[in-house]
């Protein structure tokens, strides 16, 4: 390994050179920091100044500390790939949000940041990537249904070999049972062709794509890069191997039968919608009896958005509705045909279909069905009408329910295993399938990253990850089929996948200090740590996320990366000056997620929202990375306070990973007791969630908290740290 050689760089540019003392900056630098070079630029991002620090990097330069922007500007700029990197948040940490006439506490805050970086970047060593890294180019997809069908193709016109495996003897889904589909491009008037004969003909003539027909997923193990997945087909058993998975196990309609109330299952003529695409592909418009159809009642919302039944809205259903009610327009101009609904969802050019219905004489009523009854030879539907707010009913030949989409997703561990079907019988501790939402649809972040789910290189497509129509599954599929190549790709470079997309650093365990406690391999939102015959963890690079999870909760301090470690940043934190008692000058910790808090507060400072020059921020990359001990050596270093950031937690969390600011508010919740054994107050370690847009409410935050302090007083800890 070469000797480690640092350098500082100081940039004056961005108004940096007028709001703070840069020579003073240079010599804490040089001095304190302890950097071998220091240099200073009025515009450090230039090619001049980006050419300045290459040519010291040609000359052996191996880390370097750059005072400037936030680290999340100018990322292009200051890539120098094999030079170990730290960023000191000069203007936006510093010169943007602090106000005018605190030019002394501004410049502390500064030399702060700078001792904080150089700190860090001594600890800090270069990543060389996961050592077990393998490329496998093919992504095997299960379910051989319009998204499947549409993932493969995808897959292989980028040039990727294919694998689809279905436990039909067809391929096609749900879309090869239409009649017709809703219209997705202009004029948006009529229901169009489905496109499934010519998507099952191009992917039939495709030599990068192989099929598996009667076939199930008896076993899925290994990671990203190197995927074993065991197929039981007609054949026997068969590996394929694989870089990704993509899941497009698509849905289940809704049980009529379920529906007494409406009829379902009841009454021969009560069907749902897949019902009447039989009959729309057969041209057969006739009752159970064989008599012809007069007049149709379709029923929106037949057991959805119902606690009891479907509580949510599958989506498709009123376009659905108006289409099937035109395939008896185009059959019969005299049929009469009535849409009951609560709500009509058609969004975006659904509108203009909705019309084209009306003109064909398509009746739209708002009402809420409360039963379905025989009347005569026909049925009755009885409702309330929520226009004149009085109870109605109509009679009909036929009445179509309009259920919702049931995911086909597999085992799901927080309910019974009696009746379940796995789909990818995952060799993973966690579980057999891919953990789930409360309502059984594959669990995701549905703001950031909707295609990912908590096995890393695997992802859901389509219906199973939430209710979609045939135009959403397209773009679904084809997202999911460009996230598992680039998962595969960094699999191969020994990169990180998403979010953290292309981090060459991986965890590294001392495995002579592993108590064995098994937190590690329990708190992993993604399965990434099993344990050997002798219960020690062992590590699977390839589906480590890089959230640093495990490092936040080993008591015994033995994971850690080579650029981000519980020395790294234990180093920024006592790397501070904290002022004595009698100053009056608080110093407050802010351990900030680097996804959404610290963006926040990056934002506070583009928008000139002014907080207290008494806090400092370390980005963490997850909340749930934080080791006790960090709060620990800050409280006894004679900090203030600490403030945790973190994105929000719970059923709609928007962790990026997952489970990490849940596991950091739960390991703070025990941290009172560390406190009375300092003799320090509660209130001195505060845990907030915070979005990625909440750039003014956390100043106010900042501001608020440094109150609170003031009137709680300084810390007895200063002078003992």
């Amino acid at each position: 390994m070469s000797e480690m050689k640092t350098a500082a760089y100081l940039c004056s540019g961005c108004g940096i050179g007028e709001k703070l003392d840069i020579a003073s900056l240079s010599k804490v630098a040089q001095r304190e920091g302890k950097m071998m070079l220091v240099k200073e630029h009025e515009f450090l991002c230039s090619a001049e100044g980006v050419g300045m620090i290459r040519a010291d990097i040609a000359e052996g330069v191996t880390h370097a500390a750059i005072a400037a922007c936030s680290r999340r500007a100018k990322t292009e700029a200051f890539d120098f790939p094999g030079t170990a990197l730290s960023r000191v948040n000069l203007r936006e940490g510093v010169i943007w949000v602090v106000a005018e006439g605190h030019e002394e506490i501004r410049q502390e805050m500064a030399e702060d940041y700078l001792r904080m970086g150089c700190a860090e970047l001594k600890k800090m060593k270069m990543p060389e990537g996961n050592p077990g890294r393998k490329l496998n180019r093919r992504i095997l997809v299960a379910g051989g249904g319009f998204s499947g069908l549409t993932a493969a193709l995808a897959a292989a016109d980028a040039g990727y070999e294919a694998v689809i495996v279905e436990k039909e003897d067809h391929l096609g889904g749900h879309a090869a049972k239409l009649a017709k589909r809703v219209p997705f491009r202009e004029p948006y008037r009529e229901p169009v062709d489905t496109g499934i004969d010519a998507l099952l003909e191009k992917v039939g003539a495709h030599p990068k794509i192989s099929v598996h027909l009667e076939s199930t997923i008896a076993e899925t193990s290994g990671a990203p890069g190197r995927f074993f997945v065991k197929i039981s087909g007609p054949a026997g058993e068969k590996i394929e191997e694989a870089g990704a998975i993509v899941q497009a196990s698509g849905f289940s309609g809704y049980d009529i039968a379920k529906l007494p109330h409406l009829g379902g299952g009841k009454y021969p003529d009560v069907v749902d919608q897949a019902g009447v695409e039989e009959m729309a592909k057969s041209g057969n418009f006739t009752k159970k009896d064989g008599r012809a159809i007069s007049s149709v009642a379709f029923v929106q919302c037949a057991g959805q958005r119902d606690p009891e039944h479907l509580p949510y809205c599958s989506g498709h259903c009123c376009a659905t509705s108006i289409k099937q009610a035109m395939y008896f327009k185009e059959a019969n101009p005299d049929t009469e045909t009535v849409v009951l609904f609560t709500d009509l969802r058609v969004p975006g050019m659904g509108e203009d279909f909705y019309r084209s219905a009306q003109e064909k004489g398509v009746i739209f009523a708002k009402g809420k069905v409360s039963s379905v009854s025989e009347a005569g030879n026909g049925l009755r539907v009885n409702f309330r009408d929520l226009i004149l707010d009085e109870e109605t009913s109509l009679d009909a030949d036929l009445v179509v329910l309009a259920t919702g989409q049931v995911p086909n997703s597999g085992v799901n561990i927080d309910l019974p295993e009696e009746g379940q079907v796995s789909v990818l019988n995952l060799n993973y501790r966690q579980g057999r399938d891919m953990p789930q939402l409360v309502h059984g649809f594959t669990d995701s972040h549905f703001i950031c990253f909707p295609y990912e789910t908590r096995r890393t290189g695997i992802y859901a497509a389509g219906p199973v990850r939430r209710p979609m129509d045939m135009m959403q599954a397209s773009v679904d599929a084809t997202g999911a089929t460009l996230k598992a190549i680039q998962a595969l790709e960094n699999a191969a470079l020994g990169r990180a996948a998403h979010p953290r997309s292309g981090d060459l650093s991986y965890p590294h365990v001392r495995l002579e200090g592993c108590t064995q406690c098994k937190r590690c391999t329990v708190e992993c939102p993604f399965g990434a740590i099993d344990e050997d015959e002798k219960r020690y963890p062992v590590f699977n690079e390839s589906r480590c996320r890089r959230c640093g999870t495990c490092m936040g909760a080993c008591p015994v301090r033995v994971i850690s990366f080579e650029n981000y470690s519980v020395d790294t940043v234990g180093a920024q934190l006592k790397a501070v000056e904290i002022p004595d008692e009698f100053s009056e000058k608080p110093r407050i910790l802010i351990l900030a997620c680097e996804n959404d808090a610290y963006p926040a507060l990056d934002m506070a400072g583009v928008q000139r929202l002014t907080y207290s020059a008494f806090v400092r921020a370390i980005p963490v990359r997850c909340l749930g990375s934080v080791n006790t001990i960090w709060i620990t050596d800050a409280l006894n270093s004679g900090y203030d306070g600490v403030m945790m950031m973190g994105c929000k937690h719970g059923e709609n969390y928007q962790c990026h990973f997952v489970k990490g600011s849940e596991l950091a508010n739960y390991r703070m919740s025990k941290i009172d007791d560390t406190l009375n054994q300092l003799g320090l107050e509660a209130e001195r370690v505060a845990t907030h969630e915070v979005a990625i847009t909440d750039s003014a409410r956390v100043a106010k935050m900042i501001d608020d908290y440094v109150a609170s302090i003031n009137e709680i007083g300084m810390s007895p800890m200063k002078g003992f740290g």
